[in-house]
């Protein structure tokens, strides 16, 4: 057993009390210290090991993309809301998830429910569908390519799950 299970938390939950308390006084400090050392301690054996980011150049483009997709999303709701309401075709779509890691699958949720018109509502239990509302959905088959193409197939390949 390491002493230090995590050393860059230690190292934030040393700074952190420092900082909280605004003193470098010999019983902060030794304060300090037994928080950075012990709560590492007892937390490590409940840490679960995540896919760790394989293609880091794929993930900044990722962000990227996502943050397109957010204005141009943003401008798209913007539309629709200032139009007639009676146009609107709200729908819930099941998606098939090819992802399987719970990181993985947290991005993809996350990624949708960030662009605007689209909420992530539930995974299923046994992790083989996401449930995604659409502000207003013409053809159902296309959102799911699109998200499978646009978000999931990146993803899977960043964090290779």
């Amino acid at each position: 057993m390491r002493i230090l299970p995590m050393p860059s938390h230690s190292l934030l939950l040393f700074s952190v009390w420092l900082f909280m308390n605004n003193s470098i006084s010999p019983g902060h400090i030794l304060l300090a210290l037994f928080f950075a050392i012990g709560i590492p301690l007892l937390v490590n054996s409940m840490r679960d090991e995540h896919p760790k980011i394989r293609k880091p150049w794929l993930a900044f483009r990722y962000l990227l993309l996502v943050l397109k997709d957010i204005l141009v999303a943003n401008m798209q709701v913007a539309l629709l809301v200032l139009g007639p309401v009676r146009k609107l075709q709200p729908a819930f779509v099941a998606i098939p998830l090819d992802v399987t890691s719970d990181v993985g699958i947290t991005v993809l949720a996350s990624t949708v429910s960030l662009t605007p018109g689209t909420v992530s509502v539930e995974i299923s239990e046994d992790k083989q569908w996401l449930y995604v509302h659409a502000l207003h959905l013409d053809n159902e088959q296309e959102l799911i390519d699109e998200i499978k193409q646009r978000y999931e197939r990146p993803i899977k390949e960043i964090l290779g799950c």
